[in-house]
């Protein structure tokens, strides 16, 4: 018998086939740019494809929440809620850089259950179901266990979206680490869940952001909380620490605490 995860995320599937198509066919036009209350990018292809997907889902699920970047929320007491972000990396979208990606999940209980990272750009594909498993283009993935966080790679999308209370934290761990890359958006917790990475650390974020990562890299076997340790739910926003085992995940938790 077919589980609801695995119907949710074939489903999801598909609307990553429909965001994909609308995203490449924008990218031959000229971008209409503008700026949002908080500074940030938005174009009309951010708010067409979410508004798609919307419809698709409200259309096959239609008892089912929504939450999104662009159109706000609806029944967020929801058994399930879909999490969207139609284009994460709007900058890099807007600047040519092939690591944004449309983020799809659902939620279940308020926390991550299925998630979808597509990346249109570079034709790759991660979906997971947490807990149970993950996989890049059908393939399984695991995360990269065993890094001492001395030797630890981390990703970071971009330190100016760093609250300045959360700087001198940040800096202790990026200190702590063998490196760090900057600016991969979603893309680098792609690289996390495929064991190319250890360590992705980012402050400023909603949770149509994490929740598509999340429920991949929990089914890759890592581990996703805000930098208190706490897991996310559909209310949150902050910060946030993603690594590929527990162990790393705790010493990164102690470096952000001092």
């Amino acid at each position: 018998m077919t589980d609801i995860a695995d119907t949710l995320l074939a489903f999801s599937e598909k609307l990553a086939d429909t965001s994909r198509a609308m995203i490449l066919m924008a990218a031959r036009e000229a971008l209409r740019v503008d700026l949002k209350q908080d500074d940030s990018f938005v174009t009309a292809t951010d708010r067409a494809v979410e508004a798609r997907l919307r419809e698709d889902s409200a259309v096959a699920f239609p008892d089912q929440g929504m939450l999104g970047e662009e159109h706000g929320s609806e029944r967020l007491d929801a058994e399930f809620v879909w999490v969207l972000d139609p284009i994460d990396g709007t900058a890099a979208w807007i600047a040519g850089i092939p690591v944004y990606g449309t983020l799809i999940a659902v939620a279940r209980a308020g926390r991550p259950l299925t998630g979808v990272i597509d990346l249109p750009a570079t034709a790759e594909r991660l979906t997971g179901i947490s807990g149970r498993g993950a996989w890049h283009d059908g393939k399984p993935i695991r995360c990269r266990t065993g890094t001492a966080l001395a030797d630890a790679y981390m990703t970071s999308s971009n330190p100016r979206f760093i609250p300045e209370a959360d700087r001198a934290p940040f800096s202790r761990l990026d200190e702590a680490v063998r490196f760090t890359q900057y600016g991969g958006s979603c893309y680098g917790y792609a690289c996390l869940a495929r064991g190319r990475t250890d360590l992705a650390v980012d402050a400023g974020f909603d949770a149509y952001d994490l929740f598509a990562p999340t429920a991949i890299i929990e089914g890759a076997g890592g581990v996703v909380t805000d930098w208190r340790g706490a897991p996310l739910d559909v209310h949150w926003r902050g910060c946030v620490i993603a690594a590929g085992d527990r162990a790393l995940h705790e010493q990164a938790l102690a470096r952000l605490a001092k």
